[in-house]
């Protein structure tokens, strides 16, 4: 997250003021999923936009998201796997599936 960005945050949580799509933003960082995803673009994964395109009306798509967040996966997006990640617990993974599904 770049500077500018950060201190937006910071005062934002002074104030009491974080919407929770930010917040979500936030979490996401924290857990470090924006080292291979961004929102509007492909890094070493899918943009998040194009994650909530393809999953759009899919009625399973929080679980499904949740799981993969957690337990990694391959193969949907290409070659390179998406690891586990043990430091996100279950009310996370969704939480971040949630919020990947609303970006557009």
């Amino acid at each position: 997250m770049n500077a500018r960005i950060s201190a937006l945050f910071a005062a934002a949580l002074a104030v009491g003021a974080v919407s929770p799509a930010f917040a979500n933003a936030e979490l996401a960082q924290k857990k470090n999923c924006m080292a291979c995803h961004a929102v509007d673009k492909k890094l070493v994964g899918p943009a998040y936009k194009d994650v909530a395109a393809k999953y759009a009306g899919d009625k399973t798509a929080v679980d499904k998201l949740a799981t993969k967040i957690q337990k990694g996966g391959a193969g949907v997006w290409g070659a390179v796997p998406m690891p586990a990640n043990p430091q996100v617990n279950e009310a996370e993974a969704k939480q971040l599936a949630t919020w990947v599904l609303s970006v557009k």
